[in-house]
């Protein structure tokens, strides 16, 4: 009892703006939620949700990040694992992933260090003395790097308390958008500036009352149930897979080849939808529960790996339509959506660059006529993601979702086993048939790349700084797609993809419902509330992705032009 307790003293310490830098500076993975900070350290390989979603929260406050993404018990469970706490309303970090430049140790003032030797004597390392209690399994770090990266400012702004914290951290004449944070283009600046102007301001105040108003919302939506599964829509849900499921092998049966490849692809199309759900916990609420059924469906029924596209889709919900950061706007060769691809720029989620080389430069050029082509072909970009993230060990390998992995790889298994060697070989006549029926299966389940992709590719890129607010950053980067409710089943809830990207955890049968709430909130916050039709939406992707193809076209030429001064110069 006596090491719980003296360690429980520890939990609710003030900790000073320099000591969660420091710490920060050190290589630990501090996370502020509700005031509690949390040392994320021994967590990062068991999370079940991925490393990086973790790490774009480090130095920042990711209490609505945290709420949205997780249930009230696994909220409650992460406070016995604090380490101290902060006063104030909390101003953000640049994560160390994106760059952030904190103070190391040797750079803090001494005199702040000295007062505070008392709580500092929790963050030495378990070599240096005897423990107060075992290690956590979640929180305790086995070992801590010092950070390598540098390059933008730690914070924007001042400190929530002043009283701890150095004149130079304060940056009191700083604007909201740091220097070294602004953009090398003015097609970039350009989009800053044009989202300045119709968002709410960034300063604290305003940004402040919208997240009260957020939360009051969530509160709202609680309370009227739509958290709540519909199961009798998932009922429905379940005759139409089990319909198309029958009727391809039917047709299958009769040599109807192609009717056949067909209701197979629209199944996979509509199965998405499940997983997308169950992704979040947004059919039973419980994880394992909803894990298994994510596994089941996209594994075992369709080859892909709901895991990866977990750990995929959370960043993406983090770092929404970030060039450097967000996974699904990084297509490069294939696709850019900002200017800023032109610069080869470094996917934090990848962990690569992403070169922008000759193949890149010519296809970019017409991108906006491959968009539909490609995305036909987007099924196996899937495979291999999802293979990569299974076979290369990039899940969590011990903790609560140990063994995902494994039922993953049997899943796999018995996916190419029915559909690779029981319906494309021992089914099918011939080989053409049988890369007919494997390309036609496949294409069919294109509106769900569009559907993703719809949501963001014309939206804004631009990086408005670490003072902008989770829900404005978010309805800022996603746009709704309008369409009458009979056709619900065909989006699947994708097309409320700005209700989502606020609460991810609501089933999809009760966005549409949300929506209203969203608007209301909207207009009462001032923030701009996009949507569009499913054909206006599609026009706004493909002038988007001809904007910049036009663009790469012009600094083509600019770059020609220049290279033919130099060479008539040099002769």
């Amino acid at each position: 009892m006596a090491p719980t307790t003296q360690t429980s003293r520890y939990r609710d310490t003030l900790l000073s703006r320099e000591q969660i830098e420091t710490l920060i500076a050190e290589g630990r993975k501090v996370v502020i939620v509700d005031g509690r900070v949390l040392k994320t350290d021994a967590w990062l390989p068991f999370h079940p949700g991925g490393d990086k979603a973790i790490l774009h929260m480090v130095g920042r406050d990711a209490t609505n990040e945290v709420r949205a993404f997780h249930s009230l018990e696994t909220q409650e469970f992460m406070h016995k694992y604090q380490i101290g706490r902060t006063q104030g309303p909390w101003e953000d970090f640049v994560p160390p992933i994106q760059c952030g430049i904190f103070k190391t140790k040797d750079e803090v003032d001494r005199k702040t260090a000295g007062e505070n030797g008392t709580e500092a004597r929790l963050f030495q390392d378990s070599s240096d003395g005897e423990r107060s209690e075992e290690p956590s399994p979640i929180f305790d770090a086995s070992e801590h790097r010092t950070s390598s990266f540098r390059g933008r400012r730690g914070s924007a702004g001042a400190a929530s308390d002043s009283s701890a914290t150095s004149l130079d951290s304060l940056n009191l004449e700083e604007p909201a958008i740091a220097k070294d944070e602004q953009p090398t283009d003015t097609t970039s600046q350009a989009e800053i500036d044009h989202d300045l102007s119709i968002f709410p301001s960034l300063d604290p105040t305003t940004q402040s009352t919208i997240i009260t108003k957020y939360r009051a919302l969530d509160a709202r939506i609680h309370a009227a149930g739509l958290y709540n599964c519909n199961y009798t829509a998932y009922l429905i849900e379940c005759t139409r897979y089990a319909t198309l499921a029958l009727l391809s092998h039917y047709t299958l049966s009769h040599s109807h080849y192609t009717l056949s490849a067909i209701l197979l692809g629209t199944l996979w199309h509509q199965l998405v939808f499940t997983v997308h759900d169950a992704g979040h916990m947004g059919i039973t609420h419980r994880f394992h529960l909803d894990t298994l059924i994510g596994i089941l469906i996209a594994n075992f029924a369709g080859g892909l790996s709901v895991c990866w596209w977990k750990r995929n889709h959370n960043v993406h919900h983090i770092v929404t339509n970030s060039p450097a950061h967000d996974p699904d706007i990084q297509h490069m060769p294939f696709f850019a959506i900002s200017t800023q691809f032109f610069e080869s720029l470094r996917s934090t989620y990848y962990d690569r660059v992403m070169t922008y080389d000759p193949f890149a430069k010519f296809v970019l050029r017409y991108q906006h006529y491959l968009y539909y082509p490609i995305l036909t072909l987007g099924r196996f970009n899937l495979y291999v993601l999802s293979w990569q993230y299974i076979f290369l060990g990039q899940g969590p390998r011990k903790g609560p979702a140990w063994w995902h992995r494994y039922l993953e790889m049997a899943g796999q298994v018995f996916f190419w086993y029915w559909f690779g060697y029981r319906l494309l070989y021992l089914s099918l006549p011939s080989n053409g048939i049988r890369l007919l029926y494997l390309l036609v299966s496949h294409a069919v389940t294109m509106p769900v790349h569009v559907q993703i992709t719809l949501s963001h590719f014309a939206m804004s890129t631009a990086d408005l700084g670490v003072s902008e607010s989770f829900p404005q950053r978010m309805l800022r980067t996603t746009m709704d797609v309008e369409c009458p409710a009979w056709l619900d089943w065909f989006h699947g809830g994708l097309q409320f993809q700005a209700v989502h990207h606020l609460f991810p955890r609501v089933p999809r049968h009760n966005l549409r419902e949300c929506q209203g709430l969203v608007k209301e909130f909207c207009e009462e916050v001032g923030i701009p509330y996009a949507i569009y039709g499913f054909q206006e939406g599609n026009g706004k992707v493909i002038g988007k992705l001809g904007e910049v193809a036009r663009q790469a076209r012009l600094l083509q030429e600019c770059q020609r032009a220049s290279g033919l001064k130099e060479l008539l110069e040099g002769h």
